[in-house]
């Protein structure tokens, strides 16, 4: 309205006429003055007249205010009723947060008023002594004047700051305790309710609970370590673990026949395989288990095993002839024998072998199992039993398809086809990336992959959407080219985040995206920011680096020891594969930011809501602001739809120029 600030005024003007179209008294008034509180009358009267009335006050500064006359003007006590409003966010908040305190008495349930310390800011104007200067003066002498030194002053406005109390309300996000287990994607639906978006297979909880019951039917036997390597307190330790375990995964009517062995010199079968189908007998059998002591044979015990662990009494024959067999060696003790030739002699006779110890026992372990996929191990003696998890799921693995069979992903391989590499090395490469494939399901729906080349330059063989069926993949990764020259991986990963992992690409909002970088180690000294890049927009890089590669300059574009794997040479690469793809998949469980990368072209804003997302357009429009708006027209904001995985139908595309973008006005 312009004019002068006569605060006074309105409060007199509120005595008088009160509060238009307001309740009986029985409702608490409020009254909130927002003003620099630079009034050019008198406040204080008034303003005890209205507090006098039981009217709560609320005082909100803004810009530079004068906290003097905001302090006549407030309630008491003050520190709670005068707030400061030169930032809009933090004012609504503490306004919302004192509101709640003393006129609800309550805040929401979970939510909490928080002090904190913050400044009140004032402009002043004061008046500054600028210097002496040289000036003229009467004199008592007729038509005479005196020179003298005169003070000089200058008005100077200046930001004052007051150390101060501020208040907020912290109300805790549902999600925050992270419910959904497994990967499921916690979506809020409020302050307090939340849902999980479930992956395939774990959908029957509503945290997506895992299901450690072992409902694959196989026959299994556990070889435990009794020698006096593994000690008293390790083999008791062991009886232990399998007991919590057996408790952990079989139910009443588990189709999975178990045995157990134990060795250190000779080898006993203490329970036949199938020999209980209860817990409670296995678990009192396992008890009876006496330590042995003695030489840790390992390598004989296997041999053993292989010929002798699942003879099949009569009773059970005929239904576990047909049965995997699954042999779970239990062992924190250097062999004293040879077993790598035993051990594939055993997986031969078609034994499926996991291995189970601490950190230094990998190297055996990974020897006898054939794999590292099938090799668990842990850190110290509680982390053990965390693990029953991981091995019940290698368990049933035994009988299941490799890969992400069912879970939706963007993957995309990156490729080194320089110098460093070779020709032949590169080979090894492509046809890594070929067989690796083969472990995904390649459709629209699923699995969608992307490959890229790069050299000094990097190259898209093919983007995201523009193969779907696995045959015409394989075709296409066999044309892949050798470049030769030098090796950056910074280029690739530039390359990759501007134009492979994108919608415009064929890229799926509400899909993992994860990048395989297949590397020699060479030019990857200055790609830490690119893959940070990636990972800050919710893309994962995964390293695959083979031979002699500095390990510090690779961690630090992996982000993580999890997603680096460091192999000696492309011989042994293929050794990796079942271990590298696992990790993959996980990656495809885990949840997802809808607006991470950012779906939205032409400069659009993602905008998250509960299982949504929208693109906030400027000159243009559509769901993902693909379509430029014509003179005459305005953006309208596209609300994109969360569909989990299991909602997709074959006949559905997540590519934007498609039909089953389902877009509304929001």
């Amino acid at each position: 309205r312009g004019g002068s600030t006569e605060t006074g005024r309105a409060l007199k003007y509120i005595l008088r006429k009160g509060f238009p179209g307001g309740r009986n008294s029985s409702a608490p008034q409020v009254l909130i003055i927002i003003s620099d509180g630079k009034s050019q009358d008198s406040t204080a009267v008034p303003a005890m007249q209205v507090k006098e009335r039981h009217i709560m006050v609320f005082a909100v500064g803004i810009k530079f205010p004068r906290w003097e006359e905001l302090d006549v003007l407030a309630s008491e006590p003050t520190e709670q009723h005068v707030l400061f409003a030169g930032d809009a966010n933090d004012a609504a908040n503490g306004l919302y947060s004192t509101l709640t305190a003393s006129v609800c008495s309550t805040t929401a349930p979970g939510c909490k008023v928080e002090s904190h310390p913050c400044e009140r800011r004032t402009l002043e104007t004061v008046k500054e002594l600028a210097g002496n200067y040289t000036c003229w003066k009467g004199s008592k002498q007729p038509n005479a004047v005196q020179t003298s030194l005169c003070p000089f002053y200058r008005w100077k406005k200046v930001l004052i700051k007051h150390p101060s109390r501020c208040f907020r309300t912290v109300c805790p996000d549902p999600c925050d305790s992270h419910p959904c287990q497994n990967g499921g994607t916690c979506v809020p639906e409020g302050l307090h309710k939340y849902h999980c978006l479930c992956p395939v297979g774990h959908g029957g909880d509503v945290h997506c609970a895992p299901k450690l019951s072992l409902e694959c039917s196989v026959d299994l036997l556990f070889l435990m370590d009794s020698s006096a390597g593994v000690t008293l307190e390790g083999f008791l330790r062991y009886k232990a673990f399998l007991k919590r375990f057996l408790q952990a995964v079989m139910g009443q009517d588990s189709p999975v026949n178990v045995g157990v062995a134990q060795y250190s010199n000779s080898v006993r079968i203490a329970i036949e395989v199938g020999q209980h189908k209860d817990v409670f007998s296995l678990t009192k059998s396992i008890d009876a288990l006496n330590f042995s002591g003695g030489g840790t044979l390992t390598g004989r015990a296997l041999q053993y095993i292989s010929q002798h662990g699942f003879r099949s009494s009569p009773a059970f024959a005929e239904e576990q002839d047909n049965l995997p067999r699954v042999v779970v060696l239990l062992t924190d003790s250097k062999s004293q024998d040879s077993v790598a030739e035993v051990a594939k002699h055993a997986r031969d006779q078609d034994l499926f072998l996991i291995g189970v110890g601490s950190s230094f026992m990998r190297a055996e372990l990974t020897k006898v199992t054939g794999s590292p996929k099938q090799t668990i191990v842990y850190s110290d003696p509680q982390d053990l039993f965390n693990r029953i998890p991981q091995l019940q799921r290698r368990i049933c693995s035994v009988d299941s398809p490799e890969g992400c069979q069912a879970q939706s992903l963007d993957l995309v391989f990156a490729v080194d086809a320089s110098a460093g590499v070779g020709l032949e090395n590169f080979l090894r490469l492509r046809g890594f990336v070929r067989s690796s494939s083969l472990h995904f399901s390649i459709n629209r729906d699923v699995t969608q992959m992307a490959l890229v080349v790069y050299g000094s330059r990097a190259y898209t063989a093919f983007a995201l959407d523009t193969h779907t069926s696995s045959s015409a993949l394989l075709q296409a990764i066999s044309q892949l080219p050798f470049l030769g020259g030098s090796a950056s991986a910074r280029t690739a990963l530039l390359h990759i985040f501007g134009d492979v992992v994108t919608v415009q690409k064929g890229a799926r909002p509400g899909v993992n995206k994860v990048v395989v970088v297949l590397t020699n180690g060479g030019g990857m000294e200055d790609a830490a920011a690119p893959a940070q890049q990636l990972r800050h927009n919710g893309v994962l890089v995964f390293v695959v680096a083979v031979g002699d590669a500095q390990r510090d300059v690779l961690l630090r574009v992996a982000g993580s020891p999890d997603y680096l794997v460091h192999i000696s040479s492309y011989e042994d690469l293929q050794y990796y594969q079942d271990l590298i793809i696992e990790r993959i998949c996980e990656e495809a469980k885990s949840p997802v930011n809808l607006c991470k990368p950012n779906p939205c072209m032409n400069q659009g804003v993602c905008i998250l809501g509960p299982g949504s997302y929208w693109c906030e357009c400027r000159g243009w429009e559509g769901p993902h602001c693909e379509s430029r708006v014509l003179r005459g027209d305005s953006p309208r904001p596209q609300v994109v739809p969360l569909r989990s995985p299991a909602q997709w139908s074959s006949g559905d595309s997540w590519h934007f120029s498609r039909a089953s973008w389902h877009t509304k006005r929001h």
